[in-house]
């Protein structure tokens, strides 16, 4: 599948992978990456996506730093990179670039016009603030880390969305899923899943704390959520 040119709303361009349905046509699932870039791991649940009938996309919301950036999980000097990378993240201009590419899947020739969200790790904080922010019409947010701190958002949110949830992340202690569960109980469009004894990034395929039965639970949730919302 290629990477095509998606153009800043403040000006500028940058690259997202498409993967596209085989059929033509359905509806679009805008992928947001890790902290590793655009990598093999973002591109294959994007290749996924498509595979179950949508147009999906990913686009590099590191390009304002570094253009095109590629890290696996298997090196300290890739981990030291990536942390850059997320510590001189302009979050603001990220949420931007991505309403600018939810647009552009949008106006794909044979796309329904529905799009929803699904992010992982700073991406899945991202989905949860696209679904405060943005006009996506279902967002999957997979072990979010930060969204304790926009909780005051979450009146925004009228699309339906999921937070999958890792019971020992250790990025998002205890006292904050405490914060988040306590805000979003009851709310109309959130539904929170919490998976057991789960650290951060168990859907990582390949990665150190990857579970099979739990990642499969999260993506059957995320793929019934996307089949009943965007058609």
């Amino acid at each position: 599948m290629p990477d095509i040119t998606i153009k800043a709303a403040d000006g500028g361009q940058f690259s997202a992978y498409l993967a596209a349905p085989k059929s033509g046509r359905g509806a679009g699932v805008l992928v947001i990456q890790e902290i590793f870039g655009v990598n093999a791991v973002m591109r294959a649940i994007t290749d996924a996506l498509a595979a179950q009938g949508y147009f999906a996309l990913c686009p590099d919301i590191f390009w304002r730093q570094e253009p095109g950036i590629q890290l696996t999980d298997q090196t300290d000097a890739e981990w030291a990179r990536a942390f850059e990378l997320f510590k001189g993240f302009d979050e603001a201009k990220g949420i931007a670039d991505l309403k600018a590419a939810l647009a552009h899947l949008r106006g794909l020739p044979g796309c329904n016009g529905k799009a929803g969200t699904v992010g992982y790790c700073l991406g899945g904080r991202l989905v949860y603030l696209m679904a405060c922010r943005s006009d996506a019409d279902a967002n999957a947010s997979f072990y979010g880390v930060g969204i304790e701190n926009n909780l005051a958002e979450a009146s925004a949110i009228k699309a339906p969305t999921i937070l999958h949830i890792a019971e020992k992340d250790s990025y998002v202690p205890a006292e904050a899923q405490a914060k988040i569960g306590s805000a979003l109980k009851g709310h109309p469009h959130v539904t929170i899943h919490t998976y057991p004894g789960q650290e951060h990034a168990f859907a990582r395929t390949g990665g150190k704390h990857y579970d099979k039965a739990s990642a499969d639970l999260a993506n059957a949730r995320t793929a019934a959520l996307f089949k009943t919302h965007l058609g």
